[in-house]
């Protein structure tokens, strides 16, 4: 099987899995996050289905001593906390309870037409973007000035 046809396999079943366990219905995914209210508990086993598939994974891809295709040049043992990741974990999570939907649902919602996933997927792609050809920029304000060796200031 090609690497295309296995990744569009693995995506049939995803959005498969993701329409089954409700993820594609905002109200389920609110419902989940308003534990001191009407507090919908059964997105709990969908999560848990999929940590008791991702685990013994990932357990056996570190485990390999070579990388399969899939995962060549892919680290699998980064358990680094920067910045960047608690600002998009925090990013997403607000986007997830605001909107109802995080990004594979989202994708998969389209089929629907709905106003709000339309406009959901069209706000994602534009943070995509923003991220793509904004961060570059953030990082270049900061070059070393020549004589000094130091850093510019910001601002």
């Amino acid at each position: 099987m090609s690497k295309s046809a296995a990744a569009f396999f693995s995506g049939v079943v995803f959005a498969l899995g993701l329409g089954i366990g409700g993820m594609t219905q905002p109200q389920k995914i609110i419902a989940f996050l308003d534990v001191f209210g009407a507090w919908d508990p059964s997105l709990a086993f969908v999560m848990g289905g999929a940590l008791a598939v991702q685990i013994p994974l990932l357990r056996y891809a570190r485990r390999r001593s070579r990388p399969s295709p899939a995962t060549a040049g892919v680290s699998l043992n980064s358990g680094a906390i920067d910045g960047k990741l608690v600002a998009g974990a925090g990013i997403f999570g607000v986007g997830w309870g605001l909107g109802g939907f995080c990004p594979g649902p989202a994708v998969t919602s389209l089929a629907g037409g709905l106003p709000q996933v339309l406009i959901f997927v069209g706000a994602m792609v534009g943070g995509m973007m923003l991220y793509k050809f904004g961060a570059p920029l953030l990082r270049d304000r900061r070059k070393p000035l020549p004589e000094t060796g130091g850093q510019l200031a910001d601002g």
